[in-house]
């Protein structure tokens, strides 16, 4: 079935059929949109059925269904009213019935741009003023109802990095409103809105305008710790850690688009958020600080075990790796690297971001000192080692192996020219 037939069947069942929310704000905004959501009004659910009967119900609480429209599979929501009557995205008390409009369903909504229809005839349907904020480039919530649901909090941070929008003051108050209830969200919903945050071309603006409403020491407190701890002017002119890693954060997402590494980023300098305030600005220690704190906070974020381990090693790693110079050092990491599977591009992408530096020779080298490496562990093992003898000796003969190298020696040259 293809959207026009779509609106007609619900037409012929005594219905009004409407695209809503990101798809018509993408459309507006020429932008291309990877889901198609409807809602009908003015219908009852047994017709509804009868007249789509392969649609499959997947909402409990409300009529909400899934059905193939265009070859994708799309939501299609019966319009409703929601009455607060609980704490969180839970606390909701549905109201539908043939009765419900477009309006009403558009008045639940939280901003103004999500807040817009297109009937079968590309009528925009738009109440609330959704194509002038989208114009003017503001994000405004669209009445009250927003503090209802605490995630559009994030969610609103979110978008304003996602599109690079200004979020206006008074949504900015609601966002703030929603601190209480929102420390008691779902980690799992937290997270979907860092993972999108992350995806944008500047994902510092999520952070920002968190802090903008007085919500970045309640959701991340670790890179609130980070503003006013100053640092060595000559090092990094751009201000205190917050600021830097900021910077670092959006230099790395120019760089790549791996979330990994952008999240490596965000948490590569966390340590110096506990660096004492008479030891400021040196903020010495804190590689090792940072990579502790790690295992705390991502398990509070409920981060992928690969942004972990990515992290980690980037907070650890990240201040002494371009001044390697002994073939230890370089094995040890390489081996590192290997067994957390991490990738030669956190490397250089974070040195790059971090300092502006040149990458790590060594790393442009990588697959080749791993040959050697791997080809030094193949040797026969004397019968006299055992337990962790056996681990020294290999890593001893992969560190000679390394430092007779020609690509080892040349490196040496080259770091000292």
């Amino acid at each position: 079935m293809n959207e026009r037939e779509f609106f007609d069947v619900v037409e012929n069942a005594g219905g009004t059929a409407y695209l809503v929310g990101g798809a018509v704000r993408d459309e507006i905004m020429g932008r291309r949109s990877s889901d198609r959501d409807y809602v009908v009004c003015g219908i009852d659910e047994e017709d509804f059925r009868v007249f789509l009967p392969d649609a499959v119900r997947v909402g409990r609480i409300f009529p909400v269904y899934l059905a193939d429209i265009d070859g994708e599979k799309c939501e299609i929501a019966f319009a409703r009213k929601e009455i607060k009557n609980g704490t969180g995205y839970k606390g909701f008390a549905v109201e539908y019935s043939r009765e419900t409009t477009i309006y009403d369903d558009l008045f639940r909504r939280d901003t103004t741009m999500n807040s817009i229809a297109k009937d079968g005839n590309g009528k925009i349907i738009d109440p609330y003023g959704g194509t002038r904020d989208i114009k003017d480039r503001v994000i405004r919530a669209t009445s009250e109802h927003f503090r209802e649901d605490p995630i559009r909090a994030l969610r609103t941070a979110r978008q304003a990095a996602q599109f690079e929008f200004e979020i206006e003051e008074k949504t900015i108050r609601m966002m703030e409103q929603c601190g209480e209830e929102l420390e008691h969200e779902p980690k799992e919903r937290k997270f979907r809105e860092l993972e999108r945050a992350m995806a944008a071309d500047h994902p510092s603006l999520y952070f920002i305008n968190l802090h903008r409403a007085g919500l970045l020491a309640k959701e991340f407190p670790w890179i609130f710790d980070l503003i006013g701890k100053t640092q060595l002017a000559d090092v990094h002119p751009e201000g205190d850690a917050f600021e830097h890693t900021m910077k670092v954060l959006d230099a790395a997402a120019c760089r790549s688009k791996s979330l990994t590494i952008r999240f490596a980023a965000l948490m590569h300098d966390i340590g110096k958020g506990r660096t004492p305030k008479e030891l400021l600005p040196l903020h010495t220690g804190h590689e090792e600080i940072g990579a502790k704190m790690l295992r705390e906070i991502c398990a509070r974020l409920g981060v992928p075990k690969k942004w972990r381990d990515a992290a980690e090693f980037a907070a650890k790693e990240h201040a002494s790796i371009r001044h390697f110079r002994d073939a230890a050092r370089i094995r040890d990491i390489i081996r590192t690297m290997e067994n957390k599977k991490i990738s030669r591009e956190l490397l250089s992408v974070i040195t790059l971001a971090d300092s502006g530096g040149k990458v790590p020779e060594f790393i442009k080298y990588y697959d080749a000192l791993l040959k050697i490496i791997k080809c030094a562990a193949e040797c026969e093992i004397p019968p006299s080692l055992a337990g962790a003898q056996i681990g020294a000796f290999l890593r001893a003969g992969e560190i000679d192996a390394v430092e007779r190298s020609d690509i080892f020696i040349n490196f040496i040259k080259t770091e000292s020219a």
